[in-house]
């Protein structure tokens, strides 16, 4: 896991980009609903809902960023964004398994890698941390 420590600037700016694809989503969200979930959602309150939840996810993808350049801050800051990639996965999986053939799907497996990459980092830190 050492590895994962070493590399692991790279692996949040990657993520973090990846993640701040979202603000897609604020700024077209009828658009980015049918391509990520082939449908899409109507009226004021949706436009609201959604573009919200593509700033709030883009925000993840920012904090992602700093934390690749702060180490002191990328515990907590891989802390919240696996807790909301995992709650994502599960609502997908839970109440939207029809959208996994759509890129919703995809979107589930990246964040699930990002989720095992964080809680490895998190691990991996943890035991070097308790050898010194």
């Amino acid at each position: 896991m050492n590895w994962l420590v070493a590399r692991m600037k790279w692996v949040m700016l990657v993520c973090g980009v990846l993640t701040c694809a979202m603000l897609y989503t604020a700024i077209a969200p009828q658009a980015a609903l049918r391509s990520t979930f082939g449908e899409s959602l109507e009226g004021a309150l949706a436009e609201i809902i959604v573009r919200n939840w593509g700033v709030l996810i883009t925000l993840v993808g920012a904090m992602l960023i700093y934390g690749a350049y702060n180490p002191p801050v990328r515990s907590l800051i891989l802390i919240v964004a696996g807790i909301g990639k995992l709650i994502f996965i599960a609502l997908v999986l839970v109440y939207g398994r029809q959208f996994l053939s759509h890129q919703a799907g995809f979107v589930v497996v990246i964040d699930l890698l990002m989720v095992i990459l964080f809680f490895g980092y998190l691990v991996a830190v943890r035991q070097w941390l308790a050898r010194e």
